[in-house]
């Protein structure tokens, strides 16, 4: 969001564009690019809902069938092309968040925790088709040969199982969960590790290759492209490792008979290990949020995507081969379209969006969580969406404009206002619409805040319109300046002349990208510069401000203590300060007046101005008086007296000086100089014989200075 900062009470502009603005508004049915563009999302249609709070895991069969699994109470169920969704099985243990569908249209289920693989064949009844005996079953997947591929935890093992149900530990890491899994075109195996966030592919003869290691601790999904480029999604902080004896170890697991290949712990030496630090169904914040990297098939890792608090659960692919991640706890669904380009494709209304899955007609399905359900995506767009902006503040009471937008036909855009922070009951209606680009006049009402809502609605041919712009002209009401502080300076000093202003330049100096511009130079702050010695002078400062940011000028007045009208000092004045020559005036109390106007930026009719009064003053260019003057000889001392005053100010100090030699300060009586009249008395002793000179001299607090001398003769 950027207000254009102009000077004065001008036509300013509201203007929201790109990512950043967009995404603080509220969007329901919209799908919303980096790079800015709003347009339609796809259509998200409910197909079934689940009695339980979670969906963990979706797949499909060849004729068009999809499966579900969650919990709490591991429950099958099958959703047909139509008709009605049906349970196909009820398994022993807490949820299902595994499912794989083989060649014969067979459906594998896999329960968590203490559970077991699960195969209903043509008759619909579930047996036990193979159990790993661990404690947590995460994916499944089968290869080109029929064989099911199975990853694990406590003890980060995947497990190969054959079409018979027999199977064994197929590879081990050092890791406590083999977490994620997919299969690439050669059947190698792809599999996302926790603690340490591991990328690894696993031969189809059990040899393990770390292809990238994340920074996060947890890869919560993989997914294989189709051009073979492995898709990771990490979520979560590491924390900082302890010291090891020897670098971690990835080796296939035992297969007896036959020589075990070296493991660096055998699964019966290590503990059980905890489950992930992101568990699936708590619902909960991650430290760090999510990132998704590609990694190409030369090997050659990439970061495409990462969001700070957004947990990724899921990946997918669309018709178009573009990777999907499903995420929480807000309920996005995100697209990456490129290396640079990604779309908060749509916003479910659960709060997790838990799996994906590719039907046979080529419609995509999402699990969700909280509540668990089953959505169809798409293909064709929404039939309508709508984004409401944030709030809009102008700081000030403001008349609204024109209202213009950057979009195609199909947007429609109203206004409310109001002059509450946030759009309650007692703001506004919702204004007309205004539909063409080029914009209309908005009608609702001067207010302090503003928002907006667009209204984009699907076209022929199920045409989306696009909206990357919205902008809003209004006019603060002009306010007066202000003036909180006046401020005499110290006499005798001054000032510099104010430098010459600088010729406006025609060249537009850019602030770095992705920055608004700056406020003008009469907004910014203005300091005092060093004041210079000079007799006589004397001056003010003063602390103001404009909230519409209008350049100023002051006009200083000065009036006398028994005087009824201000007397014009100087006008026109730019600075924050002001001095002049002070012995111009009789000495005596004075006031000052300045007066502030924002008449520089601002129509005569519109211009508005305030003064303030200084404290009283006071104006002292006489010195004091010396009376009094006398020096009395005694045995062995000489004692010099006299009386200082002043007609206005203090006596600040004396000093005496003997027979031409330095100035050395001498008390009052009263050893305290508060007073217009001071007496001081001096006293020399052991001064030699013969005639001397004492001069005396002394200052009231504007450093008006008086001298006077006695001789002493023997």
């Amino acid at each position: 969001m950027s207000a254009c900062l102009l000077p004065g009470v001008e036509t300013r502009v509201w203007a929201e564009s790109g990512y950043a603005d967009f995404e603080k508004g509220t969007i329901r049915g919209l799908s919303l690019r980096s790079d800015g563009q709003l347009m339609l999302a796809p259509r998200f249609e409910e197909r079934f809902d689940y009695s339980s709070a979670y969906l963990w895991a979706l797949a499909a069969d060849s004729k068009g069938n999809i499966y579900a699994g969650g919990g709490p109470g591991a429950r099958l169920y099958r959703i047909p092309p139509k008709g009605d969704v049906k349970v196909l099985a009820e398994l022993e243990g807490l949820e299902i968040h595994a499912i794989a569908v083989d060649a014969r249209d067979n459906v594998y289920a896999a329960t968590s925790p203490d559970g077991k693989v699960y195969r209903l064949g043509s008759a619909g009844k579930p047996e036990v088709f193979y159990d790993p005996r661990t404690k947590y079953i995460w994916a499944m997947a089968f290869n080109s040969q029929g064989e099911l591929f199975v990853a694990t935890g406590d003890r980060g093992e995947v497990h190969r199982v054959g079409r018979d149900g027999k199977g064994k530990a197929f590879f081990q890491s050092d890791e406590s969960h083999a977490r994620s899994l997919a299969i690439d075109a050669q059947d190698n195996v792809i599999i996302g590790t926790e603690p340490r966030g591991l990328v690894v592919r696993i031969s189809p003869s059990g040899e393990g290759f770390v292809l990238h290691q994340m920074s996060r601790k947890e890869i919560t999904a993989v997914a294989v492209g189709g051009d073979g480029s492995v898709y990771a999604a990490g979520v979560g902080n590491k924390q900082p490792a302890p010291v090891l004896p020897s670098a971690p170890v990835l080796a296939p697991a035992p297969a007896p008979p036959g020589p075990a290949a070296p493991l660096s712990m055998t699964p019966q030496q290590r503990p059980p290990a905890p489950p992930p630090a992101f568990t699936p169904g708590a619902q909960q914040s991650v430290a760090g949020g999510s990132e998704l990297w590609r990694i190409s098939p030369d090997g050659n890792p990439r970061r495409l995507w990462t969001h700070p608090q957004d947990i990724v659960y899921a990946l997918g692919f669309d018709a178009a081969g573009r990777v999907l991640l499903g995420s929480g706890n807000r309920g996005y669904i995100y697209r990456v379209d490129s290396d640079s380009l990604h779309t908060a494709l749509l916003n479910a209304p659960p709060t997790q969006i838990t799996g994906f899955c590719a039907g046979r007609d080529g419609k995509l399905y999402a699990a969700t969580g909280n509540a668990g359900k089953v959505y169809q995506i798409g293909p064709e767009p929404a039939e309508q969406g709508w984004i409401e902006s944030d709030v809009f503040d102008a700081g000030v009471f403001s008349h609204w404009g024109r209202l213009s937008f950057k979009g195609d036909s199909g947007v429609s855009i109203v206004t409310r206002s109001g002059n509450l922070d946030q759009p309650h009951r007692n703001w506004s209606a919702w204004s007309a619409p205004v539909t063409g680009p080029r914009g209309a006049r908005l009608s609702s009402p001067p207010a302090r805040f503003l928002q907006w809502k667009a209204t984009l609605s699907r076209g022929p041919k199920a045409a989306s319109p696009v909206l990357d712009r919205v902008e809003v002209a209004y006019l603060p009401r002009n306010l007066q300046p202000r003036i909180d502080q006046i401020e005499i300076t110290p006499a005798n000093y001054r000032f510099p002349p104010p430098p010459a202003p600088l010729a406006a330049s025609p060249n537009l100096n850019l602030p770095p990208i992705g920055r608004p511009r700056s406020v003008p130079l009469s907004a910014m702050l203005e300091s005092t510069p060093a004041m210079q010695p000079a007799e006589g002078w004397i001056g003010a400062r003063w602390s103001a401000s404009d909230d519409n940011g209008d350049a100023i000028l002051y006009t200083v007045h000065i009036r006398g203590a028994a005087e009824t009208e201000w007397k014009p000092l100087k006008d026109k004045i730019r600075e924050k300060y002001l001095s002049w020559d002070s012995t111009a005036f009789p000495d005596g109390e004075y006031r000052l007046r300045v007066t502030a106007s924002d008449a520089p930026d601002n129509p005569p009719e519109m211009a508005l101005s305030t003064s303030l009064a200084s404290d009283s003053f006071l104006i002292d260019n006489s010195p004091p008086a010396i009376t009094g003057l006398v020096a009395v000889p005694g045995a062995s001392r000489l004692t010099v007296r006299w009386k200082a005053m002043d007609a206005l100010s203090v006596i600040q100090d004396a000093q005496y000086s003997l027979d031409g030699g330095e100035w050395i300060a001498v008390l009052p009586v009263s050893r305290l100089s508060d007073s217009l009249e001071l007496d001081y008395e001096l006293h020399l002793d052991g001064l030699s014989a013969g005639e001397h000179t004492i001069a005396v001299r002394v200052q009231d607090e504007f450093e008006n200075q008086a001298t006077g001398k006695v001789v002493v003769r023997p």
